[in-house]
């Protein structure tokens, strides 16, 4: 198991006891290949296939931590991926749903968090960007892949008082042209704070534009 507190490099600027315990407690090795398990135990970003990676442990340490989640929140991640965010989120909140566009990641990550214990999360193939009304509102939305503007749906979808945390900006330059947004929804709109320079894999999908 990684001790993210003593192994982990940016340990520092994640403060919340509860989100590094949640990262001690999930096996990050379960969510990615065989070929790079050995890896796993690294800060930093990992393929696991289908053009898509894991984040780095800090990112989603930090991204984790800005959502400022309670255990009774009911959370939307846009950007399954491998799951790890997820099982993360599930640490934290009472209930989580998560979508990914491409079925074959979607489907493993499901096998995976239900192999380790987290049936609650629920998983949905289909494109992010309309968010996923249903289950609306949210106490917090996380997104793990970089449109280019915040979708309107995932803000309308956003109860007032939530918090968002999305990376923003095109795939492109030294550091992709990519900031960190974290966001308050307030009755007057969304309050925006810049957080850091970031590079993530882009949102797919015709609307992501």
């Amino acid at each position: 198991m990684v001790d993210f507190v003593a192994d982990y490099p940016a340990a520092p600027r994640v403060r919340d006891p509860r989100v590094l315990a949640a990262m001690r407690k999930v096996p990050r090795e379960e969510f990615v290949p065989q070929e790079v398990r050995h890896l796993a135990c690294t800060d930093a970003p990992l393929d696991i296939g289908e053009g898509q990676t894991i984040s780095q442990p800090f990112m989603v340490g930090f991204m984790t931590q800005a959502l400022e989640l309670k255990a009774t929140d009911k959370v939307l991640e846009i950007g399954t991926g491998s799951g790890y965010q997820a099982a993360i989120l599930a640490e934290l909140a009472g209930e989580v749903y998560t979508m990914e566009i491409l079925a074959p990641l979607a489907h493993r990550a499901e096998a995976t968090l239900n192999r380790l214990g987290y049936g609650k999360v629920k998983i949905k193939v289909g494109d992010g960007y309309p968010g996923w009304p249903e289950h609306a509102p949210y106490d917090a939305v996380i997104v793990t892949c970089a449109p280019e503007r915040i979708p309107q749906a995932l803000v309308e979808q956003l109860r007032e008082g939530g918090r968002l945390a999305i990376p923003l900006g095109p795939e492109s330059g030294p550091w992709s042209g990519q900031e960190l947004i974290v966001a308050r929804k307030t009755a007057a709109g969304l309050r925006e704070e810049t957080r850091m320079p970031v590079r993530f894999v882009p949102m797919t999908g015709a609307a992501r534009r």
